[in-house]
C-alpha cells in the first residue's frame, strides 16, 4: 500500500463495543477487519493492499462532533437500507446537495458517519 505525503491515510473509530461495531460494519458495507486482540480491529482496504483505519475500543466512547467521514456509494438508497438492516440510525437525510445526494448515521456506538453518492 502506497502512502502519500499529507494525505488521509487511516481513520480511526472509538467504539464501545469491538464486536458489535465489526458486525454492523461487515453486514451494512462488507468491510473486513484484521484481528489486533479483544480491543482493536484493523479495517482492511477494498484492494486487500493494507489498512485504511480502525475500530478502537481502548479508548473514550465517541462524543459528539470532530470530523465527518464520509463514504462513497454506487446505490445510495441501498446503503441506507444497509445502514438500517445492519443496526445503524440514519440521522439525516439521504438529501441533495450541490455534488449529489448523501445521508448521515450513527453506527452502533454512536460515531456518526455520510455516505455520499454522485447525482
Amino acid at each position: 500500500m502506497t502512502h502519500t505525503h499529507h494525505a488521509l491515510d487511516y481513520v480511526e473509530l472509538q467504539v464501545s463495543d469491538l464486536p458489535t461495531a465489526r458486525t454492523f460494519y461487515e453486514r451494512a458495507f462488507g468491510w473486513t477487519f484484521n484481528d489486533y486482540g479483544p480491543a482493536y480491529a484493523g479495517i482492511r482496504s477494498a484492494d486487500g493492499e493494507g489498512e485504511v483505519g480502525g475500530l478502537s475500543a481502548a479508548g473514550e466512547p465517541p462524543v459528539p462532533g470532530g470530523p465527518l467521514v464520509l463514504l462513497y456509494s454506487d446505490d445510495l438508497d441501498g446503503s441506507v437500507r444497509a445502514v438500517q438492516e445492519a443496526g445503524g440510525r440514519v440521522t439525516e437525510g439521504p438529501y441533495d446537495f450541490p455534488g449529489g445526494r448523501r445521508f448521515h448515521f450513527a453506527d452502533p456506538s454512536g460515531n456518526v458517519l455520510g455516505v455520499w453518492a454522485e447525482g
